[in-house]
């Protein structure tokens, strides 16, 4: 399929049974948020991670296995798919105003000030690598961006990921480090990891510490977002998501490109240290948007089998409310490895780090099931709704009082 620089506007529907929201989309979402998940609980378990050094309590063969697959096939592709899915669902909030004759850009500049505020909170009092704020302050460049077209979108997405890599490469060529002192970096994820064992006030504190490195880490992050950003956007003008049958020999392509450019990329990231490395970082900035494409192009063949049907309704639950999931990982995270509840920072295995996050996402599945089959929206996508609109929405679905 070929982008065309004249785009005609689509609007984008729902499967059969999903009235306007689409099944697929909300099944991609939902995998991404695991994903999110056991890429994010590290920064929960111990504070060395945030200095971009391992636990040394933790240096077995397996415990440095654990990690290296979690580089491999999880680090910078998680957060990638979420915000391709960012901008698609973007092009379904535009064609939902556009159907309902309401004018779009005053809503969606209080959706973004709404999520920038939740973001802010979701720093300073559970998880300061929180992406939320960063959404909404790229989502208003998004917003101004609403009408290009599908290939302008893709061409300037290439062109943005192509500049960041470069970059990249060119400060890994020159010398520059991100851990210049290693022993010091040790030292402070020691420091780190002692503050999240205490209470609230002391992982509040860690928290604030730790923003001004978040910002650093955002200007690598932040720009390969707004690029998925725009992959979302041209798929979305392009009825990608709806429509994966009649796209699967371009998603097939996608398959065949991903794959290997993207595996090859995640071994040199992760073989270099992943973050911690300019080299690495710059092979997962230049790949890791194909390996994350490569993984939705899979998804999406896989959930028009029977057996991916089945998938996609035990998961789907999760994705609609994925605000609430997204907020709800770092509470149960914070109440598993701080002192505000187990305080298991600093002494977990990597492996068993794994485990707790898969069983905080079956609990979030089981529970998202049940809340969605009761209500209409997630609690905080109620709220965020209700701050757009500027009203009280109704809540339980139709067939409850």
């Amino acid at each position: 399929m070929k982008f065309s620089i004249k785009d005609p506007p689509v609007v984008n529907e729902g499967s059969p049974g999903t009235g306007s929201r689409i099944a697929d989309v909300d099944a991609l979402r939902a995998v991404a948020l695991l994903l999110i998940l056991v890429v994010n609980i590290a920064f929960f378990s111990s504070g060395y991670s945030f200095h971009l050094v391992p636990d040394p309590a933790y240096d077995s063969w397996g415990d440095q296995t654990v990690r290296w697959l979690v580089e491999l096939l999880f680090a910078m592709k998680a957060y990638l798919l979420f915000s391709f899915l960012f901008g698609y669902s973007f092009t379904l909030q535009l064609d939902s105003a556009a159907r309902r004759g309401v004018d779009f850009a005053p809503r969606f500049r209080r959706r973004l000030a709404g999520l920038f505020v939740l973001g802010i909170l979701h720093a300073v009092l559970l998880f300061q690598g929180d992406i939320l704020a960063t959404y909404a302050l790229l989502g208003l460049v998004l917003l101004g961006m609403r009408r290009v077209t599908a290939g302008t979108a893709v061409r300037a997405a290439v062109l943005l990921t192509g500049g960041i890599g470069f970059v990249v490469a060119l400060a890994a060529v020159g010398g520059a480090q991100l851990v210049t002192d290693p022993a010091t970096a040790l030292t402070a994820g020691q420091r780190s990891t002692e503050a999240l064992q205490g209470g609230i006030g002391s992982v509040i504190a860690e928290h604030v510490r730790q923003l001004p490195a978040m910002v650093g880490t955002l200007l690598v992050q932040g720009p390969l977002a707004f690029s998925a950003f725009l992959f979302g956007y041209a798929a979305g003008r392009r009825r990608l998501l709806t429509d994966v049958v009649g796209n699967r020999q371009l998603l097939r392509r996608v398959q065949q490109l991903g794959y290997p450019i993207g595996l090859a990329g995640a071994v040199i990231f992760a073989a270099g240290g992943g973050t911690a490395n300019l080299t690495g970082l710059a092979a997962g900035v230049l790949t890791a948007p194909l390996l994350a494409a490569a993984y939705a192009a899979t998804l999406l063949q896989f959930f028009q089998t029977p057996r991916g049907r089945r998938v996609v309704a035990a998961v789907a639950p999760a994705g609609r409310m994925s605000l609430s999931n997204y907020l709800g990982q770092s509470l149960l995270c914070v109440l598993v490895f701080t002192g505000v509840g187990l305080g298991l920072a600093g002494t977990t295995t990597p492996a068993v780090v794994l485990l707790i996050a898969v069983a905080i996402y079956a609990a979030q599945l089981a529970a998202s099931a049940a809340w969605m089959a009761r209500f209409r929206y997630g609690p905080m996508e109620w709220l965020l709704r209700a701050w757009t609109e500027q009203r009280w929405p109704p809540i339980r679905t139709a067939n409850r009082v």
